[in-house]
């Protein structure tokens, strides 16, 4: 559809999407980070969550971060069905605004989780919550198969993750500022070190598919605990921990600085890819 009637107030929804996602991978950063220096468990997302419940203002909190995460889901549907970021009507751009509908979809169901949550209703989450919605779509008809599905999308994902990092290919919409250039380092290490945890998660859900056993299956939580047991463990897990946070601040840099192309409010606005393209054509030339 084109984007000529796509409204002005998408920006500061998408904006507010983004701030909830950066508080909370900021969060399960400084967790990791904190029990590579000091021992202590590793968390997941709903585990840093729930810790969160617990501070103070904790709920009040949660209810933040389960509105953000909402306003994140309309973000990526508006965005999806007005073409806001010019993907393009080929087969190609299809697939990609497919990608934007099912991650909205994602982040409105955990919005309503994380509510649940700051409602003082139970986690689910962890390696426990992963094995038990793998064991029960096991227990569908083909259900090794849907397993094995979705972990080739999360290893999808997380190979997506570490390429958009690697590549910069997150600079096509983050605009150009002296604060932006000087967080290149960080948050392309960011965008690698969650595509590493997301790869984790999914080799070891292929494996629970493949020996058709729930029990195999780990959440975030556990990849975190595979890099401590891994040899230099501890300072791979920091770096790791590093490397979320890195992520948490690629998504505030997202909140503030994000140009949406198809919203009039953020158009002409010069990105991080425009300056280096013309960097490769002066040095062309």
């Amino acid at each position: 559809m084109s984007d000529a009637r796509a409204p002005d107030w998408v920006v500061p929804v998408m904006r507010a999407g983004y701030s909830a996602r950066g508080a909370v991978y900021l969060i399960l950063g400084g967790i990791t980070l904190w029990a590579a220096l000091f021992g202590g468990q590793t968390d997941g997302t709903q585990g840093a969550l729930e810790r969160l419940r617990g501070a103070p203002f904790g709920q009040i909190l949660l209810w933040i971060i389960a509105l953000g995460f909402i306003c994140y889901a309309v973000w990526r549907l508006i965005a999806a069905w007005y073409d806001l970021e010019r993907r393009g009507e080929d087969d190609s751009g299809l697939a990609e605004r497919a990608g934007l509908v099912v991650t909205g979809l994602i982040h409105a169901a955990l919005g309503v989780g994380i509510a649940g949550l700051a409602m003082g209703g139970g986690s689910g989450g962890g390696d426990s919550g992963a094995q038990d919605w793998t064991a029960k779509l096991m227990q569908m008809p083909g259900g090794k198969w849907l397993v094995a599905a979705v972990a080739l999308g999360i290893l999808g994902a997380g190979v997506h993750y570490i390429l958009k990092g690697y590549k910069k290919k997150y600079e096509r919409y983050i605009q150009v500022t002296e604060t932006t250039r000087k967080l290149t380092p960080l948050l392309r290490w960011g965008f690698v070190a969650y595509g590493i945890v997301l790869g984790i998660v999914g080799a070891f859900l292929a494996i629970a598919a493949l020996n058709s056993d729930p029990s195999s299956a780990k959440g975030i939580g556990g990849a975190l605990q595979y890099i401590r047991g891994m040899t230099f463990g501890r300072i791979l897990l920091g770096l790791t921990g590093l490397g979320i946070m890195g992520f948490g601040v690629e998504n505030i840099v997202e909140a503030i600085y994000r140009v949406v192309p198809g919203v009039r409010q953020t158009q002409g606005v010069r990105t991080l890819a425009n300056r280096a393209e013309a960097k490769a054509r002066a040095a062309a030339g």
